[in-house]
């Protein structure tokens, strides 16, 4: 394929999609990530897109949301991975909301083999996916229906959600910084995802790399709020999203990564299984803070862990410092 012709198959993907990965990009065009990389820079000189952590997406800012048929073949295997290692999380008897998206109905379709689970949500898609596990018992909110991702919004949705108290929360969104936390398109999307963190004490935050750095309109869950993200490892010569990544851990922020492939996947939901607090999981691919070094046979520690250990570090410090007082 000439150099113009990817570049216009490039071009068209992100105008039908609004953002797309460098990933799926090389894998369409097949060709290599460094090509891709050098064609979405001759059509971002071009004013004809803007680059991303990762990937590219339409010019003027803040990205658009896309359609359901367009979300659901982006990114499939990291959302695969996302989802396995995510429902490691959930354990039996457990009473969870879970919010719309095409990587939480991933994670629904796992979440059919807890028992005794309940899950709330407003998605006709993940209800759906739960619909014949005969040991989950599934609440649906009340509100209108949003075609466009099969969930139900507006006020019906938010007051169905009015006094309800779970463990936690599995969302996704359009965007996440750690400047914003987690951000979405549509006003009425961001407005039901924020009266599902209200009825959740905690957060777990489902992002594949092409969200890391991307800002858009209406913020959901501010970074404060996040107690996880688990999203898939970016490319190894993408700085700026192990950046965005430091930054999150941070704010406290604990980030599990899960690898690309299916093998993977399985292996690291298997061993997550065990343990859904804090500490190393066998099977979790942890990420090194940004131009750190591991020394031979030393573990790579969580970056929400890393932060925490600091944090701890200082309370220790304040507080030897009073008793010499």
């Amino acid at each position: 394929m000439f150099a113009a012709e990817r570049r216009q198959l490039i071009l068209e993907m992100v105008r039908a999609n609004g953002a797309v990965s460098l990933r799926e990009l090389a894998r369409v065009v097949q060709t290599s990530e460094v090509t891709v990389r050098r064609d979405v820079r001759a059509l971002e000189a071009e004013g004809l897109l803007d680059r991303r952590h990762g990937g590219a997406v339409l010019p003027g800012g803040f990205t658009r949301e896309s359609g359901f048929p367009q979300k659901s073949h982006l990114a499939t295997a990291e959302k695969t991975a996302i989802a396995d290692m995510a429902a490691g999380l959930v354990e039996e008897g457990e009473a969870i909301v879970v919010g719309a998206g095409t990587t939480t109905q991933e994670l629904a379709r796992r979440l059919a083999r807890v028992p005794g689970l309940t899950v709330v949500t407003n998605s006709l898609l993940v209800a759906q996916a739960l619909a014949h596990a005969n040991r989950v018992e599934v609440v649906m909110t009340g509100g209108t229906l949003r075609g466009s991702n099969y969930a139900l919004v507006g006020s019906g949705a938010e007051q169905s959600l009015q006094g309800l108290r779970v463990s936690r929360a599995f969302l996704s969104g359009s965007g996440l910084t750690a400047e914003r936390g987690l951000s979405t398109s549509n006003m009425l999307s961001a407005s039901v995802d924020r009266a599902l963190v209200q009825a959740a004490a905690e957060v777990v935050v489902l992002a594949d790399h092409t969200k890391l750095g991307s800002d858009t309109m209406f913020q959901t869950v501010p970074t404060d709020l996040i107690t996880h993200l688990v999203t898939d490892e970016p490319a190894a010569h993408d700085d700026r999203a192990a950046a965005e990544l430091q930054a999150l851990a941070d704010q406290g922020v604990r980030i599990a990564v899960a690898g690309g492939g299916a093998g993977a996947a399985s292996s690291a939901a298997a061993s997550a299984a065990a343990d859904a607090g804090a500490g190393t999981r066998s099977g979790r691919r942890e990420m090194p803070l940004p131009g750190q070094r591991r020394t031979q046979g030393q573990p790579l520690r969580a970056l929400g862990e890393a932060a925490g250990e600091r944090e701890r570090d200082r309370d220790r410090a304040r507080v030897a410092d009073l008793r010499r007082r």
